[in-house]
């Protein structure tokens, strides 16, 4: 089978899941025998995509003629908050990453430092788990050089990004997006910070001034807003324990494409 086959196997598999799990299999998974069957049907979709795809395996990629008129955002169009909405008004001069956990050299990276570092350009398919499909063009700073300069320890499993928005429509009750990938992913060579989206500095809507882009992953691991990137053994224990925001509502941690 072709790798753009086999890519659009997995795609299907793995939307037609979430979007059966959206039309009402959440039922399932309120059962302590139904969340076990989907956990085990994403460990095995999980395999199943690294035996097929490998770990280096590259989606496709397209040429600029392929590229939407306009990026469809979903998801946070705005964090809205105090804080977020000074870094907007001064162009983001002053946003920090934070890289840090389970690491030997914690740093902090300015956008003018990200910016400053290698950058890859990918035009990419963002598949969403709603069933829509959008093309675009991505250009930013691929996160292994960043994880290397950090040197993770030996323990570290998981890279787990914060970000800015909350999803709490109450803003005393902080329920602030994030999301985790594992090592391999998240050194793989199309995994980015973005902060261009075709060829201007990141929309608001899209993620400003930095998004994960992770291209082998459906579009709810693509982290917005990021502002903080930690190294952990386990994500158990962080928040409901289930690795990302989505995935504490009954997504499944692996969404491989």
């Amino acid at each position: 089978m072709a790798d753009t086959n086999r890519r659009k196997l997995l795609t299907r598999l793995t939307i037609g899941a979430s979007a059966a799990f959206l039309a009402g299999c959440d039922k399932i998974s309120q059962s302590a025998a139904g969340s076990d069957f989907l956990k085990k049907g994403s460990d095995l979709a999980y395999k199943v995509q690294r035996l097929l795809a490998g770990r280096n395996a590259l989606v496709p990629e397209f040429s600029v003629a392929d590229i939407a008129p306009v990026f469809r955002a979903n998801g946070t169009l705005n964090p809205g908050t105090a804080d977020y909405n000074a870094h907007a008004t001064n162009d983001f001069r002053d946003w920090r990453i934070k890289v840090g956990g389970l690491v030997e050299h914690p740093f902090e990276v300015s956008m003018a430092d990200l910016r400053a570092m290698p950058a890859r350009t990918q035009i990419t398919r963002h598949d969403c788990v709603e069933g829509w499909s959008c093309i675009g063009q991505w250009t930013g700073a691929p996160l292994r050089p960043i994880l290397a300069r950090a040197k993770p320890k030996e323990n570290a499993r998981y890279v787990l990004f914060h970000c800015a928005d909350n999803m709490s429509s109450d803003a005393n009750d902080q329920q602030l997006y994030y999301e985790t990938l594992d090592l391999v992913e998240a050194t793989h060579p199309q995994t980015i910070l973005a902060y261009d989206l075709n060829g201007k500095p990141l929309p608001i809507a899209n993620g400003a001034p930095v998004r994960l882009r992770a291209e082998r992953q459906l579009g709810y691991k693509m982290a917005k807003y990021v502002n903080g990137i930690e190294l952990v053994e386990s994500f158990a224990n962080i928040r409901g324990g289930n690795g990302g925001y989505w995935e504490d509502q009954g997504y499944t941690w692996w969404a491989g494409i």
